[in-house]
């Protein structure tokens, strides 16, 4: 075990871990989001001395990561993590790739062993010496920047470098490995701080390419017809008012990506629906009327263009993000908001009507062939039952899973709030730990809509909320299955096993059990989650909604479609999703 070392500075000294704590508040950050252990305590005892930043403490190191994403995700600003050495470190890893993969800014701060304790056998030992493995090689694969506090002299220019790595596009997680002696050391000051909250300076975003958006402009001036379809980036880039006043000097229709439902009004008359695998079949119908297609903030991963890939083929794509399309097109690189700007200013300034279109029709799904005992909601009911709860200033997180194909497909976003989903790894129980950091940092009720199989993953962070009276509302459609897998191996693999398939569980009772001061409901229609929904809205803190669903439900998700409309059912044609 790791204890502590002779080296401690005398009492009243400033340390590595204080100098840190201040410089964290001077970059604007108000969390810190992790788990404890030996190895980052003196990081933990910094925070709570210094008073500016806010430590939280995690169930999970996962989901300590998950915070951090959804407290980015929501504020614009870095998030932070911090986790000690060993298992704790390694469970950080599936969220940093998520936030990698989906260019969310994180820094994450991992302790290690003493220096002196390295290749000697130190509990815990990942310093690459005496045949222990190198966390430099693990956390490289899943970070922007990655490095070793050596001294405590080299903070001053690594954490600098990592800040500006993780904020620089492309955005990312940032990771500082922390040796406990290090954290201890005394520091001597740099020059002055910044004041809280200023910006923290990046690389300085050049200039769109003049050739590149001279052949964009003239792609988009000739096109009769036009598809938007708007991805993440566009709220990354805090860009809505730039996407919205581009579409209408086009005169577009606007589309967006599973991931990024909130970058659009869904109410506007422009807008044609969410585009790829859990889509809408409008999208598809735009797309083939249009003369071009823009795409802004998105590469069109598979997920965004499954389904759409011959009417791209014959549809001249242009695309507006930091970084390359996925799919063939004239691409304009650079900062989000500024090359919308740069387009609009190329454009006549004055608004165009869209054409006709049907708008974002939902895909009529088939009822169960054989309905699963006791009462169940229908996904479609349940998420209009969210809707007409929901606050238009609300965020929502949107799990994996059938329920979250379902929301994703009917939800509309909020007009005022974040609607995420994290596609980039796709992991069960993402959204605990997202929707609790994205409440703390805002104070705005969160939506959690997630089902028992990501709950039973990560759903006990649920205590985190209670512990820290975060407005959560916490909805799990309860199918009592990995019922996307379920459904794959009934269609695909004959039905022969029942794996995913559970016995019946009362998450309900249970959550109530384990916690008597959260408000618990469980509901069996429509009408009663509607109510237990509003009554959370009308509290302060966390609240825990549970709802039975059918496994057998197919969710209108565009690889199982087939399922229905073939009597030999398979995905050749139609696009695989692992």
């Amino acid at each position: 075990m790791t204890t502590t070392t002779s080296d401690a500075p005398p009492a009243g000294a400033l340390r590595l871990v204080d100098h840190l704590a201040g410089e964290l508040a001077g970059a604007g950050v108000t969390h810190v989001f992790g788990v404890g252990g030996a190895n980052i305590e003196d990081l933990y005892d910094a925070v709570h001395r210094g008073g500016a930043v806010r430590g939280v403490v995690a169930k999970h190191e996962f989901s300590a990561v998950t915070m951090a994403d959804g407290y980015a995700r929501t504020t614009g600003r870095l998030g932070v993590v911090a986790a000690t050495s060993g298992g704790g470190a390694m469970n950080l890893v599936p969220g940093l790739a998520e936030a990698y993969a989906s260019r969310v800014p994180v820094l994450a701060l991992v302790g290690q062993p003493p220096t002196g304790q390295e290749g000697l056998g130190a509990f815990q030992d990942s310093s690459g010496k005496a045949g222990s493995f190198d966390a430099r090689e693990v956390f490289a694969t899943v970070s922007r920047f990655c490095a070793r506090v050596e001294d405590p002299d080299s903070l001053t220019e690594l954490l600098p470098r990592a800040l500006a790595a993780a904020q620089t596009d492309p955005r990312g997680p940032a990771v500082l490995l922390l040796p406990k002696d290090v954290q201890q050391a005394p520091v001597r000051l740099p020059g002055r701080r910044p004041a809280p909250g200023a910006p923290v300076p990046t690389a300085s975003a050049a200039p769109p390419d003049a050739a590149a958006l001279t052949a964009v402009s003239d792609t988009l001036r000739g096109a009769g017809r036009v598809l938007v379809i708007a991805g993440e980036g566009v709220a990354a880039a805090d860009a809505r008012a730039e996407l919205a006043e581009l579409a209408r000097r086009l005169g577009a229709w606007v589309a967006v990506t599973p991931d990024a439902k909130d970058v659009f009004d869904n109410r506007d008359p422009r807008f044609a629906g969410v585009a790829g695998v859990m889509g809408h079949a409008n999208v598809e119908d735009c797309l083939r009327r249009a003369d071009a297609c823009l795409l802004v903030g998105t590469r069109l991963p598979l997920l965004a263009r499954g389904g759409l890939e011959q009417a791209l083929a014959a549809t001249e794509v242009v695309c507006l993000d930091p970084e390359p399309p996925f799919v063939a097109g004239t691409a304009l690189g650079g900062h989000l908001r500024d090359m919308l700007r740069a387009v609009s200013g190329r454009l006549p300034p004055r608004p165009r009507a869209c054409p006709p279109h049907a708008g974002p029709l939902r895909t009529p799904v088939p009822s169960p062939v054989s309905p699963a005992p006791g009462r169940t909601v229908p996904y479609a009911e349940a998420v209009a039952a969210v809707e007409a709860a929901l606050p238009q200033d609300a965020h929502v997180f949107v799990d994996a899973g059938n329920a979250g194909a379902s929301a994703i497909h009917h939800l509309p976003a909020p007009r005022h709030g974040r609607f995420v989903v994290a596609v980039g790894m796709g992991g069960m129980g993402y959204t605990f730990g997202a929707g609790i950091g994205a409440a703390l940092a805002t104070g705005r009720r969160t939506y959690v809509l997630a089902g028992d199989g990501a709950f039973f993953m990560h759903g006990m962070e649920v205590h985190t909320a209670v512990e820290y009276a975060a407005p959560v509302t916490f909805v799990i459609f309860n199918n009592n299955a990995h019922a996307m897998c379920a459904v794959r191996e009934e269609f695909l693999q004959g039905g022969v096993r029942d794996d995913d398939l559970f016995a019946r569980t009362d998450l309900a009772a249970g959550v109530a059990a384990a916690f008597p001061a959260l408000e618990v409901s469980g509901v069996d229609d429509a009408a009663r989650l509607r109510e237990a929904l509003l009554r959370s809205n009308a509290g302060e803190g966390p609240a825990f909604v549970a709802l039975d669903c059918d496994p057998r439900e197919i969710p209108p998700f565009l690889p199982f479609q087939s399922f229905t409309e073939k009597e030999n059912s398979d995905e050749r044609g139609v696009v695989h999703v692992g």
